[in-house]
């Protein structure tokens, strides 16, 4: 098992002889607490996945290792537990809980949280957000109102078992269950039987629902052109569960089931404004995602060009704009567990993955994220950019069996015609080059797109043999030439206007990469084969 941001593994030497550091391992156990806690294997080498078959772990090491930690660090709880591998050898696997509602640290004051498979220091302005955020984390398991479950709604009670039984993402076991042990099993009561504020979100009453401090509300405004307000419906009268709300929410909206037609040839296609799948898919985030100790309202907008859902509070901790797609943190782990059993939305780190293949395939852009001082907010555009992309897609699906990275991959090459190793890793949001390999290897093995270049100078195109066994009509253009072909393209065009800058050619050849051309010209007036005039600042070039 691979490190991640509730696995870490530690070799032996860390809690024993001369080489032992607890404050290492304090460290990660504060990272841990700070995030949703998580385990490490104490008695596993880094490049290994199993303890040396012949290791035994002295009985009173568990204990050590207890004391240390609490010696070293201040609201962190561990519990540690000797497990024998696969193998015969033995390990320490030593449990970390998250913190609750209070702030875990070192004993020097230093604090930690867990980012993907790293124990990192805590900024400062990420730890005043941490302190705001932490009760957000306890919310749903709280019991605000004393309801037992047996005076919940019996028909959303009913409906929700229901869902339960039927979602094939639900073992066996838990089917199993009673209607009690199901409820306790999705920490919808407590141990006597009370609603959490989870519980009363989804199967309590209208009026139970009211009393629950912050119960989602939601807005919708429709704007016209001028972006004045047009109509306007707000969900805030608590009848609704988070289901029955995004239901009701997506069926009261007739804007999002307008369509638009885009052809080629015989081939018809109608592309929706707003996908089903888009639309649930950001409503079930603001709901799942937000924090329930914040006040303010969804907001659902809609522009003639796009749609904005504004949510309250921030992003949370270690997630950012510009890693959203790679960087999955829940604050309601609960509500995400629900949302997903139920096939309400997509599992951990995937939704966004679902939202940008989803758009790119049909040709839209994707979505934009914005991160104001209290809230957050999605655009989706509703124009499409790339129309050879939704044929492209319906053609690749029949013929090729792709992964979702790969169709998202595709969707920016398709929207840029040619693009950068740097640069797609940048749109994909991927800090190593090393993991861009998955989403381009296989597009690259099927010949879809071809990759030219060497290390971080590599050029991904679409494969113009692809284009023509598939017989797809694509508009041509210019970002993809050869470079003997600009070249000639460059010398064409001084023919009939010489003493042009570089900004002239580009304006004449607004198609072609500007960069590309930039070190297409310099080069050929290296080699002579264009004639420069003047200096570096005015210059301008000639045949010779």
């Amino acid at each position: 098992m691979q490190e991640n941001a509730k696995y870490d593994k530690k070799s032996l030497k860390t809690v024993q002889g001369k080489t032992a550091n607890f404050g290492e391992l304090a460290k990660d156990c504060v990272a841990f607490a700070n995030s949703n806690g998580g385990y490490l294997a104490i008695g596993i080498e880094d490049d290994a996945q199993l303890p040396d078959p012949q290791q035994i772990i002295p009985d009173d090491l568990p204990e050590k290792i207890v004391k240390r930690i609490n010696e070293l660090t201040i609201n962190v709880a561990v519990r540690p537990e000797i497990v024998v591998a696969e193998n015969g050898g033995q390990y320490v696997k030593l449990h970390v809980f998250p913190s609750q509602s209070s702030i875990a640290s070192t004993t020097k004051g230093q604090f930690y949280y867990r980012d993907h498979d790293k124990s990192r220091a805590l900024l400062p302005d990420e730890l005043s957000r941490l302190m705001a955020d932490k009760p957000a984390y306890s919310w749903e398991t709280k019991v605000s109102l004393k309801i037992d479950w047996h005076n919940a709604d019996a028909l959303k009670l009913r409906g929700f078992i229901e869902d339960v039984h039927q979602s094939d993402r639900v073992s066996k076991f838990v089917k199993e269950k009673t209607t009690e042990e199901t409820l306790s099993y999705y920490q919808m009561i407590d141990d006597e039987g009370l609603l959490t504020n989870l519980g009363v979100l989804w199967i309590g009453k209208a009026e139970q629902r009211a009393r629950l401090l912050y119960s989602p509300i939601v807005q919708y405004i429709k704007y016209d052109e001028k972006e004045e307000k047009v109509s306007k419906h707000v969900w805030d009268d608590y009848r609704y569960n988070p289901k029955e709300l995004i239901q009701s929410i997506w069926e009261t909206v007739p804007d999002w089931k307008e369509s638009s037609e885009i052809s080629e040839g015989l081939w018809r296609k109608n592309i929706s404004a707003y996908d089903e799948k888009v639309v649930r898919e950001l409503l079930c985030n603001a709901i799942v995602h937000r924090p329930y100790t914040t006040r303010g309202d969804i907001f659902v907008k809609l522009y003639p060009d796009r749609m904005e859902i504004t949510n309250p509070g921030l992003l949370p901790i270690g997630v950012t704009v510009n890693n959203i797609l790679q960087k999955t943190e829940k604050r309601n782990i609960h509500m995400a567990k629900v949302f997903y059993d139920l096939h309400m939305m997509e599992g951990e780190g995937s939704g966004y993955d679902l939202i940008y293949e989803t758009l790119l395939a049909v040709g839209k852009d994707k979505p934009k994220v914005t991160e104001g001082d209290d809230y957050v907010e999605v655009s989706v555009f509703r124009s499409i950019i790339t129309k050879d992309a939704s044929r492209v897609f319906d053609y690749i699906s029949d013929h090729y069996k792709l992964n979702r990275k790969a169709y998202i991959a595709l969707g920016i090459i398709l929207k840029e015609k040619t693009i950068t190793t740097l640069d797609l890793a940048k749109e994909l949001q991927l800090s190593s080059g090393e993991r861009l390999r998955s989403y381009v290897d296989a597009l690259v093995s099927e010949r879809i797109v071809l990759a030219q270049g060497k290390g971080k100078g590599v050029k991904y195109t679409i494969n113009p043999d692809f284009v023509a066994n598939t017989k797809l009509q694509f508009a041509t253009t210019l970002k993809t030439i050869e470079p003997y072909r600009l070249k000639a393209l460059i010398c064409e065009d001084l023919k009939f206007h010489p003493d042009s800058s570089l900004s002239e050619i580009a304006s004449r050849l607004p198609d072609v990469d500007f960069s590309e051309l930039e070190k297409t010209v310099r080069l050929m007036a290296k080699e002579g084969t264009i004639k420069p005039i003047g200096g570096r600042k005015f210059r301008k070039y000639s045949l010779p």
